[in-house]
């Protein structure tokens, strides 16, 4: 623990509810850089903060200032890095070159994923995670989200991988590491805009307490690894998904045509689809994620009650 001491600050009521196994919910920042528009981005992080907060959590923000891992951020920091044009999109590969060049960074998925782990916090919510981009059969292009959750013992509860992947394929590779993938309330797994992808999950859970158990019991019996726990959209902000699908591909070929790819894609993509749909797949982003939020906070109560 010195060692994480010179990378790792933990701000007090995170360190004190983690001191005393309350409930504790990890918070991406790349959402905040990267993935929504200014002011929105700040309004959404504070919010979903709040969200858990009421749902008798403790929150803990995620994102690098001045090459220290800050587990928890200051209303001060989110507003820092949803503003700054100095901050990098911070995976696992960036991880060491972030903090040893001492750069501000806001981490990813599996970013998130790894501080989190590092601070012994077993629940992380987030909108969607990445996986198998379309046409990786050619590009080779799989998010290293799957990877985290193949290693990283973190339960991430999200709306489902992002509709711009190959679920099937992202599904696939789940399976092959070993993930369980769960539904929270559905056979389905959700497409992030829509409630239906057309593939089923391993489990659907009835009920928080059932997520929480089946996270004790894998890591209890020394099954290393992530838990996916799909969310799907409320009802009433889901895109139908043949108008979303049609959107996406637009995207996708504007994407092709300006030779995006890597870690710019996604960002690209996202923020393509939002000019395309006039808004409405940020009203939906900024939804599912704050549902997301809502559960996650439930999980990890049920979780501290267990532990």
């Amino acid at each position: 623990m010195n060692q994480l001491n010179k990378y790792l600050d933990i701000k007090k009521d995170v360190a004190e509810a983690l001191q005393h196994n309350e409930a504790v919910v990890a918070l991406e920042s790349t959402i905040i850089a990267h993935g929504m528009p200014y002011p929105e981005n700040i309004n959404t992080a504070l919010e979903i903060e709040k969200i858990i907060r009421a749902k008798g959590a403790v929150p803990a923000t995620i994102g690098i200032i001045d090459g220290r891992i800050k587990i928890g951020l200051s209303k001060k920091e989110i507003e820092f890095l949803g503003q700054s044009d100095q901050v990098v999109k911070v995976s696992r590969r960036d991880l060491p070159l972030v903090l040893a060049a001492k750069k501000h960074g806001a981490t990813t998925v599996a970013g998130t994923m790894i501080a989190a782990e590092l601070a012994a916090i077993k629940v992380f919510v987030t909108g969607g995670i990445g996986g198998v981009h379309r046409g990786a059969e050619k590009t080779f292009d799989i998010s290293a989200d799957l990877e985290e959750l193949k290693k990283t013992s973190v339960a991430v509860i999200a709306a489902g991988a992002k509709s711009i992947l190959d679920i099937g394929l992202t599904l696939e590779k789940l399976e092959t590491y070993g993930v369980p993938v769960l539904s929270y309330q559905t056979d389905e797994f959700p497409a992030f805009y829509s409630r239906q992808s057309g593939y089923q999950s391993d489990l659907a859970l009835e009920s928080a307490k059932d997520a929480a158990d089946i996270m004790l019991a894998k890591w209890e019996v020394g099954l290393e690894g992530g838990i996916l726990i799909a969310n799907p959209v409320p009802k009433e902000f889901e895109i139908d998904s043949e108008i979303i699908e049609a959107k996406i591909e637009q995207a996708l070929n504007e994407a092709e045509k300006k030779a995006i790819k890597g870690k710019e894609l996604t960002p690209f993509l996202l923020d393509r689809i939002k000019e395309i749909t006039g808004g409405d797949s940020l009203e939906t982003n900024i939804a599912l994620v704050k549902n997301n939020a809502a559960v996650g906070a439930e999980i990890a109560v049920e979780y501290a009650e267990l532990i």
